[in-house]
């Protein structure tokens, strides 16, 4: 008899900010980031994780088709400058969006690097040749999701927000490599992450797609990636301790000494100085 066929979870994967290291901020130097991550749900949970999103959309006209985007919410602005006029209907939204968010069958998970503690650490002994900021991010974020998956005993489908011709192909190259090989850094410096073995990323990652934002989940990844973020600088942010108190982070799944092997990676945030209001 044939063992059972592992189920599956899915890994939809946003991004944020810009991948390139030397890219200048546009903002405070304290909040100057690159990442990927979003959300893991279960194949089985699927359907009606996407029945509920398509439930919240009817009720709300002004949406018009549009799709949910953080920035565009965040800010009031574009296919959400409904927002900024809308009164208390508006906070009506916002409450509502967060309960759709607080109630779907998901988990975050994300790696964000700082660019300021990038450079910091990398640049004086690489200069040019250090790696695009999605390099690593992908990695660590694929990595943290294999483990829930090996934990789980369950198989993992990876979907990448799609972007450009140039850049999906690139993470697809890390993704094939990675399944391939395993992981690319250095086996001494990683090796207190207790790093998967590139015989589990082979049997483990089953499938890779690019989605647009048509995808309902894909912008419930984007709508989870942005708190895990911000919470890097300011562990009070409001959407961040909602997520987490509602048990919707990864690391809200683990043990405090499991944390740092296997929770929302925040990489180069030595010298972060973190907001707490």
């Amino acid at each position: 008899m044939k063992p059972a066929k592992k189920l599956t979870t899915l890994f939809y994967m946003d991004d944020s900010g810009t991948r390139h290291p030397d890219h200048d901020a546009p903002g405070s130097r304290n909040r100057d980031w690159f990442a990927l991550g979003g959300i893991m749900i279960n194949e089985e949970d699927k359907e009606s994780a996407e029945t509920l999103i398509m439930d919240f959309r009817a009720r709300w006209p002004e949406l018009d088709g549009r799709p949910f985007h953080s920035h565009e919410i965040r800010r009031r602005q574009e296919g959400f400058a409904w927002l900024a006029v809308a009164g208390s209907r508006a906070e009506l939204f916002i409450s509502e969006l967060s309960a759709l968010l607080l109630s779907l069958p998901v988990v975050g998970v994300a790696c964000v690097i700082d660019r300021q503690g990038y450079n910091d650490r990398y640049k004086a002994q690489y200069g040019k040749d250090r790696w695009l900021l999605c390099k690593t991010a992908f990695a660590v974020a694929i990595e943290r999701a294999v483990k829930q998956a090996i934990v789980n005993d369950r198989r993992l489908k990876i979907y990448v927000e799609r972007t450009s011709k140039k850049t999906d192909t690139l993470i697809k190259s890390y993704y094939q490599e990675i399944k391939k090989n395993g992981l690319w850094f250095d086996s001494e410096q990683s090796s207190k992450y207790k790093p998967v073995l590139a015989e589990q990323f082979n049997m483990l990652l089953y499938d890779f797609k690019t989605k647009t934002k048509e995808s309902l989940l894909m912008q419930i990844a984007d709508l989870y990636l942005w708190p895990m973020c911000i919470g890097g600088y300011q562990p009070t942010n409001k959407a961040y301790m909602a997520l987490k108190e509602a048990g919707k982070l990864i690391d809200c799944c683990l043990a405090e000494e499991e944390l740092a092997e296997r929770g929302i990676k925040y990489s180069c945030f030595e010298n972060v100085a973190k907001r707490t209001a």
